[in-house]
């Protein structure tokens, strides 16, 4: 069968492409070998969401004289909360497959294989072998959780964040290496569902990529709920010989063991690039990831990656993105490419973390004079009203020109104010400009108004 398009892979890189090539008049072929939306729709991004609503929701409950109401005494089955997380992925995944039909693009079950001359071999689960040609194919096959040597997963007792999401039951104990987003979102989740949570970071700081601040501030806030946290650390060796995990921790006093029932490792991921046939087609990797150029074409003609397989920022929203403006390419459309430095990063535990653009430290590295200001969220009304004042707006401009370099968030709801800094930044926005936007008033989003008038001194409410 015949393809203008072949996209392998239906995560949220794969499936936007065949959406957007099929709107460009493309014929078009997907090709998923579990599920549709891949592992951000079914195991990552929605399924981890659910969870921590469902421990926002079980917090609030836990803390209702708070709000002036009488008090109640939350419990849970832990069960029902997995299966709610799981019904929530599966809604998703559904809807992926209504898109499909809607769009005209043929779904195709199996494990693929590139082969020569843009073809594609897909294995089903009988073992039967087809071959497709297309006039274009696009990779997108992700990623998955990286394997420590010295921390091998079983998926019993050493998991990743996929058995982190189905446990069949609450463990008392867990030890979770990484403070990445996936470590803290799961530490917070099982933390306020009352698992004891110890976090080991081999870097110097939580969430490392983040502003210095808002790592400092997160540690703090993640400690106050009673997760241990342990930083320029690394786990040397595990032990499961016995009833859980003991952990050997290497830190800056000597080694430590520590012990729990399970231990998670969520030190990164790898990307799916074996066995899909890359070498015998010729297509160039490099340090586990396939070698693009700007418009996301392989060192092979015809054949193109998008996502977690390539050297860019593995995040979903910069796959669909990819996606977009690779098949936008394809149909010789005028299309810009996509600005690295204007990604938004969103960590989705409590208190929130949001971020775009430069941190404070790397403004000064690049040799910038800058205007920073903060804003506390506990000088904000709405924030004060809702009984979540943990947090606070980080702003940073260039001091000659008034350029927006960065945005940093951390407090409840910021994932959803972040875009502003996002489209600002787009549209080469400055700082008075910023402070003569009129924010309304009571929200969250004031904070950020706020923020750009302490840079410049002119802030009010603080």
């Amino acid at each position: 069968m015949n393809y203008d398009i072949i996209v392998i892979g239906s995560g949220p890189g794969g499936y936007v492409t065949a959406i957007r090539a099929a709107q460009l008049g493309f014929k078009t072929a997907i090709i998923e070998k579990e599920n549709l939306g891949g592992i951000c729709l079914n195991w990552g991004c929605i399924p981890t969401k659910a969870l921590l609503k469902s421990a926002q929701v079980f917090h609030y409950i836990n803390h209702a004289e708070d709000y002036g109401l009488n008090k109640v005494e939350g419990s849970f089955e832990f069960p029902n909360v997995i299966q709610r997380s799981r019904g929530v992925a599966g809604k998703m995944s559904k809807g992926i497959e209504f898109l499909m039909k809607k769009n005209k693009i043929d779904v195709i079950l199996g494990t693929a294989k590139v082969l020569k001359d843009k073809k594609v071999s897909v294995t089903d689960k009988e073992g039967k072998t087809t071959e497709y040609a297309g006039g274009h194919i696009i990779i997108a096959t992700g990623a998955r959780s990286r394997e420590l040597p010295n921390l091998p997963q079983d998926g019993k007792k050493v998991i990743g964040y996929r058995q982190a999401l189905s446990l069949a039951e609450q463990p008392k104990s867990m030890i979770v290496v990484g403070s990445g987003a996936i470590g803290v979102e799961f530490a917070d989740f099982y933390n306020t569902m009352g698992t004891k949570v110890t976090v080991v970071e081999f870097m110097p700081t939580i969430v490392p990529v983040e502003d210095e601040d808002i790592s400092k501030h997160l540690e703090k806030s993640l400690k106050k709920t009673g997760i241990e946290i342990m930083t320029n650390a690394s786990v040397e060796s595990v032990d499961t010989s016995g009833e859980g995990v003991k952990a050997t921790v290497k830190t800056a006093n000597g080694n430590i063991t520590l012990e729990a029932d399970i231990l998670l490792s969520a030190v990164g991921i790898a990307a799916n690039i074996e066995n899909i046939g890359l070498e015998e087609v010729g297509i160039q990797t490099d340090k586990g990831r396939v070698l693009v150029n700007e418009w996301y074409e392989t060192s092979v003609p015809g054949y193109y990656a998008i996502g977690d397989i390539i050297p860019t920022q593995a995040l979903a929203h910069v796959a669909s993105a990819e996606g977009i403006t690779c098949v936008e390419k394809i149909k010789g459309m005028h299309v810009e490419k996509i600005d690295y430095g204007n990604i938004p990063g969103c960590t989705y535990c409590h208190p929130e973390v949001a971020s775009v653009g430069l941190t404070e430290k790397q403004a000064k590295e690049k040799g910038y004079e800058i205007k920073v200001g903060k804003f506390p969220l506990s000088a904000s009304g709405k924030a004060t009203a809702n009984g979540n004042t943990d947090g606070f707006i980080k702003v940073i401009f260039d001091a000659k020109y008034g350029e927006w370099l960065g945005c940093h968030m951390i407090g409840e709801g910021v994932t959803d104010m972040v875009a502003e800094a996002v489209v600002a930044r787009k549209l080469e926005t400055t700082g008075h400009e910023i402070i003569k936007s009129i924010h309304p008033h009571p929200t969250v989003s004031e904070a950020i108004m706020e923020a750009a008038a302490a840079a410049y001194g002119e802030v009010i409410h603080i």
